[in-house]
């Protein structure tokens, strides 16, 4: 019986292509902005991150829909 061996990893392949590490971080970019906007007008730090975390979520859906 013939065993197949499976193909060698590829060591310098990308974790992600650039398009995705791109939105990513105009993402994160995004929700670290609305964090700290969020922290200087005065709110408590759960509001912060939760508002960081919300602007997270829409950044990666409306930079995914632009950047192609």
């Amino acid at each position: 019986m013939a065993t197949t061996n499976p193909p060698e990893p590829d060591e310098n392949r990308p974790l992600l292509n650039q398009r995705s590490a791109m939105i990513f971080l105009l993402a994160v970019l995004a929700g670290l902005g609305a964090g700290l906007l969020t922290i200087l007008a005065a709110n408590p730090w759960p509001v912060a991150v939760t508002a960081g975390a919300a602007a997270t979520a829409a950044a990666v859906l409306f930079f995914d829909r632009i950047i192609e």
